[in-house]
């Protein structure tokens, strides 16, 4: 028979809530949007826009009329997938990829196992990996920063510097001349998906996201320094060239493609990430190295995708590493 114990009162409610998570989610996601609307103009916000209101009205209809249940749109998550969705996204995307790819993150990577809390993949990931592969030419087409001149459909494009870092390791010391300035891919002027490219606005909202105690830096800090560590061991085995050192290797593995924007706000999702410490320091040490394995030998210059979702089919047995029960013995 189950027993409900609970605690002599007083009681005190913390406060926390679902909505009120992801309000400061969304608001610590704000300063690297800000960054993207000057960077890349009207994609970014037709982008953004397109893909909240599909993911909103996906899971509206699906709640409403095939789950049979009240919609939960209130509490906001499916505005937040859409966003993250949005942030994985090129700021040229025509419009019905865009669609498209919120059907897939809230129908099926999300709404399919129940809904919110019931999902063991990342929705926005799910979303974002599904277009990668259907439609690779047009999701690795990736505009240049260029502000709000001419048609976001039509804006200029250029290789991000995943794909220079790459044919760098393969040994073509020519690609060096095609990375840009390290301060500019921390602050953001390289091309790449719009909500991934300004290092410094991302560890802002990182840090805004550990301070309030929305997510802890168990899960950031395993995957920021494993990857760090990786890229310094790939550079002492001497496979590059003497005009690019260890040092700029590292720095610009950190600063630049999905890395801190997996890090530190996809990776943490709650659903999908596992419940004890010492669980999730090996969720961020396996994505850390499957994200770095995938961008050194892999066939994308780019892995941080494919790692957390990978890592999110191992969450049920992470989290079989459980902290000892307060009172406990130890064996």
């Amino acid at each position: 028979m189950n027993k409900l114990i609970v605690s002599p009162a007083p009681h005190t409610h913390s406060g926390d809530s679902v909505r009120r998570n992801m309000l400061l989610v969304i608001a610590a996601l704000m300063p690297a949007y800000a960054v993207s609307i000057v960077a890349f103009g009207w994609g970014v916000l037709i982008t953004t826009a397109i893909s909240i209101v599909a993911c909103v009205a996906c899971e509206w209809l699906v709640a409403k009329y095939v789950l049979k249940q009240e919609p939960t749109i209130g509490d906001l998550s499916a505005v937040l997938t859409g966003l993250l969705l949005a942030f994985n996204l090129p700021s040229n995307l025509p419009w019905w990829i865009v669609i498209l790819g919120a059907v897939v993150a809230i129908g099926v990577g999300k709404m399919s196992f129940g809904g919110l809390g019931q999902n063991i993949f990342n929705p926005a990931l799910v979303g974002r990996v599904f277009l990668l592969i259907s439609f690779p030419a047009q999701m690795t087409t990736w505009p240049l920063p260029q502000g709000f001149q001419g048609s976001y459909i039509d804006a200029a494009t250029g290789a991000t510097p995943l794909a220079a870092m790459k044919q760098i390791v393969k040994g073509d010391a020519s690609a060096v001349n095609q990375l840009p300035d390290l301060w500019n891919a921390f602050i953001g002027l390289v091309g790449g998906s719009f909500g991934e490219v300004c290092a410094l606005a991302l560890i802002v909202g990182g840090l805004i996201l550990i301070f309030t105690r929305v997510i802890t830096w168990h899960i950031p800090v395993s995957i920021l320094a494993t990857a760090a560590c990786f890229a310094a061991v790939t550079g002492w085995c001497g496979v590059l060239p003497e005009s690019f050192t260890t040092g700029e290797y590292v720095l610009m593995t950190l600063c630049t493609g999905g890395m801190l924007l997996g890090a530190f706000f996809m990776a943490t999702d709650y659903v999908t990430s596992p419940m004890s410490p010492w669980g999730k320091i090996i969720f961020g040490i396996g994505i850390g190295i499957i994200v770095m394995v995938i961008r050194t030998w892999g066939a994308y210059p780019e892995g941080m995708s494919f790692a957390i979702l990978i890592m999110n089919a191992c969450v049920p047995l992470l989290n079989k590493i459980r902290p000892q029960r307060f009172g406990e013995k130890k064996k």
